[in-house]
């Protein structure tokens, strides 16, 4: 996860600066200011300035573009709301930025079918807000206001995965611009299909790098109706993972369970004012019937008592409820605040439920080696776990032992059968990962595919693929 330099190149051609801003006016641009917010993520990277920055209204418009990217053999890099964590928005290479944030349209709900169409750039509390009284809701939370585009694009989850799946089984169909500025579209709204290769699922994952997505269909799912929230603190981290594992292995259809441990809690209650025991704490939410609600709660109330679960605490009340989730969504900056002027360097683990427990001791016992404060936390319902190794940006040596303890930890998750990135993706800060994880032979196949699709490697060149 060594941190790649920009690399040295020519400034845009004054023929492609000309056709863009003759096409797009005020909507292109080529200032400072602008280029310096697209070449910043939420990682510990150092940033990487697109050499211009697009704003495209729709999918015709995203074809011109990629036709005069082509033409002129520049780089594009893709971008939604600039969360990403592994360096995917990052113009590593220059060129030209494609910034989707005003592609927010919500095209068509179909209730009676659960699904909705969506412009990339519409984010998941737009389309919430948009959904409001038709009785269904987008579930996939993965804590920042991520575009549904960038969601697609790295395969998000979130927190409620566990219970409502990720991005991969949320997306139907897409419009998708290639690289040589066809317009392809695929999938479709019926719930299956046996039709072909499945491109839908070929692109969702791809961070960008094998077309620019321009349009989604996306599943739906009715509102619960009862939620209960609920926080229980324990003795220890493996009595809460084993409070995890039983759940999971009962077939409680518990909607969240997140971790936090003993430091990432501290950081909470001083970030967001809570007065949590600073303990190894679950967070809990339960989605149905009044009676099915009261039921699950019940059921891994008992499974916490008998791990030595302490204040198991409710919060049925929408507020309450949303004041708790808030507070876990505000972990990452809560976590940041512990050592102010710090990045994080973040983890991101999955390992299959039965050895969670192994994978976090192991991590605890790595972290302690090192040295670094590295808060832990995660969606530890489907064995997906962070830690937030605060680092220095400055401080090379410290990078360094960041890099070796991120390191670390990803070969133990691997050695258990695990992967080295269940949700934030690759990027380019873990494509040695990728390597370990797969083999070269089907990371040759990758390469295969990537050149077909695009065989100048203008889409995103830099991510995911190790030598392109």
């Amino acid at each position: 996860m060594n941190s790649p330099q920009p690399a040295a190149r020519d400034a845009l051609p004054t023929a492609f600066v000309d056709t863009l801003r003759t096409a797009f006016g005020a909507r292109f641009s080529t200032a400072q200011a602008v280029r310096a917010h697209h070449g910043h993520d939420e990682s510990h990277f150092p940033d990487a300035l697109p050499d211009a920055v697009v704003f495209p209204h729709s999918t015709g418009e995203v074809a011109a573009i990629v036709a005069a990217c082509r033409a002129h053999r520049v780089p594009i890099v893709p971008y939604g709301a600039g969360s990403s964590l592994e360096g995917h928005i990052l113009a590593i290479h220059g060129g030209l930025c494609v910034d989707f944030s005003e592609m927010n349209k919500v095209l068509a709900i179909h209730t009676e079918d659960m699904d909705v169409v969506v412009q990339p750039g519409v984010t998941r509390k737009q389309l919430n807000a948009a959904l409001h009284g038709s009785g269904l809701f987008f579930p996939l939370d993965p804590g920042a206001d991520a575009s549904i585009g960038g969601m697609a694009s790295t395969r998000a989850s979130g927190t409620n995965a566990v219970r409502y799946g990720t991005m991969r089984e949320s997306v139907l169909g897409l419009t998708a611009v290639l690289a040589d500025g066809r317009v392809i579209r695929t999938g479709g709204r019926a719930r299956k299909s046996s039709s072909g290769y499945d491109l839908t699922r070929l692109l969702v994952g791809a961070e960008g790098t094998l077309g620019l997505i321009t349009e989604l269909t996306v599943r739906l799912h009715p509102l619960p109706e009862a939620v209960s929230a609920a926080v229980c603190a324990f003795p220890s981290v493996d009595a809460a993972v084993r409070t995890v594992i039983q759940t999971i292995q009962l077939g409680v259809p518990v909607a969240r369970i997140e971790l936090l441990e003993a430091l990432t809690v501290r950081a909470i209650n001083r970030y967001s004012k809570t007065t949590l025991r600073e303990a190894p704490t679950l967070f809990f939410e339960f989605h149905g019937s009044p009676a099915g609600v009261e039921e699950q709660a019940a059921s891994v109330q008992e499974i916490a008592r008998e791990q030595g679960g302490m204040d198991f605490e409710w919060a049925t009340r929408p507020e309450d409820r949303s004041r708790l989730w808030q507070a876990r969504h505000d972990t990452y900056f809560a976590c940041l605040n512990l050592r102010p002027g710090s990045r994080g360097v973040t983890t991101d683990v999955c390992v299959p439920i039965s050895r969670l427990a192994e994978a976090i001791a192991g991590a605890r016992e790595d972290i302690a080696a090192s040295g670094l404060i590295a808060p832990i936390l995660g969606h530890v319902g489907d064995g997906n776990f962070h830690t937030v190794i605060l680092v220095d940006p400055d401080n090379p040596a410290e990078l360094e032992r960041a890099e070796a303890l991120n390191r670390r930890i990803v070969e133990r998750a691997l050695a258990l059968d695990g992967t080295c990135t269940g949700e934030h993706g690759i990027g380019f800060g873990k494509q040695d990962f990728l390597l370990a994880e797969h083999g070269e032979a089907a990371v040759d196949a990758m390469r295969l595919v990537k050149r077909a699709l695009d065989p100048d490697n203008l889409l995103n060149p830099g991510k995911v693929l190790p030598g392109l």
